[in-house]
């Protein structure tokens, strides 16, 4: 398979009903790496708005279990797209998503913003750092992902478009960034989690790294300096030349496609696994779509399926062998 194969093999799809096996072609074969890293950022952005960080601080989370709480958001959202958002592992996914969430009062500006950051944060990330940007077709894909994961988590005035989720997210930052300690606290956290991944000597270099490819304004929020210009031009150029050195492999093998390594689960990990110890003893209710009416229906079209208790084995991870 050429380096630019699959690009093409995208270019022929149709977002509005490939967006599912786009998206996944997009995080599992072309960008891997560089969609996580795009993600990564888009969840650091919504500790810049003190309404949010607040939350997540009390919740205590991040300073008592922060690996966990980095995968189990990587593993929602990947249980919620790898067999299809419109798969019963996908729907199982949003349900038990929604049942974490319905235990705090969001408001529904905040939940727009958050999932706008899933959208705009890898294309801004993959454009500006990948091997190469993303087409029209890739774009699209991210934007019916949204929007799908917006219905199934019943957030209202969903942007249609690209253009229209970057304008949600810039205004809403300009109009909500704001520095607060609780923004501090929680990015610390997390860049203490990012750092562990690494060896103790190069933990500082990696955090000055990460600090040096985010802007100025989200790094006023969290209350971080901005690094020296000499840092911010090393890890750019940095990351420019791993990417002219990923233009130039093999594209990745059909049947090696990436897939989340949580050091949570390294033998692998249930749904009910997922979040707060607490979700799994919430009710589960039906998606937006799974009751009379759609959206703010009263009569359940079916019930809610719950985890079914199968677990999905971490890569490399043989399954226990039985007792006899």
């Amino acid at each position: 398979m050429g380096r630019y194969s699959r690009l093409h093999e995208i270019r022929r799809m149709d977002p509005a009903h490939d967006y599912a096996e786009i998206l996944r072609l997009i995080s599992a074969y072309e960008f891997p790496w560089d969609y996580r890293q795009g993600v990564s950022v888009a969840f650091l952005r919504d500790y810049g708005v003190p309404r949010i960080s607040v939350l997540l601080d009390r919740t205590q989370e991040f300073e008592r279990a922060g690996q966990k709480r980095y995968d189990d958001t990587v593993l929602i959202g990947y249980e919620m797209a790898v067999d299809g958002f419109d798969s019963e592992r996908g729907r199982a996914a949003a349900r038990h998503l929604n049942r974490i969430h319905g235990r705090y009062r969001i408001p529904n500006d905040d939940f727009r913003y958050v999932l706008a950051t899933t959208v705009v944060g890898p294309k801004r990330w993959i454009d500006r750092f990948g091997w190469r940007p993303l087409c029209a077709q890739e774009v699209q894909a991210l934007v019916e992902a949204g929007r799908r994961t917006g219905a199934m988590m019943g957030i209202e005035g969903v942007p249609e478009t690209y253009e229209d989720f970057e304008r949600l997210l810039d205004s809403y930052e300009e109009r909500m960034f704001a520095y607060d300690p609780a923004n501090r606290r929680v990015a610390n956290a997390t860049f203490r989690v990012i750092a562990s991944w690494y060896p103790r000597p190069l933990r500082p270099l990696v955090a000055r790294m990460a600090l040096a490819v985010l802007d100025e304004p989200l790094l006023a929020a969290l209350g971080f300096r901005p690094q020296p210009r000499w840092v911010r031009s090393s890890a750019s150029a940095a990351l420019r030349l791993r990417a002219r050195c990923v233009r130039l492999l093999p594209a990745r093998p059909r049947g090696l496609p990436a897939r989340p390594r949580p050091r949570t689960y390294p033998f692998g990990w249930r749904l009910d696994d997922l979040g707060p110890h607490w979700a799994a003893g919430r009710p589960v209710e039906p998606l937006p779509d799974e009751v009379d009416g759609g959206t703010g229906g009263a009569t359940r079209r079916r019930a809610a399926a719950p985890d079914s208790g199968g677990r999905t084995p971490a890569p490399g991870c043989r399954r226990p062998a039985r007792n006899s």
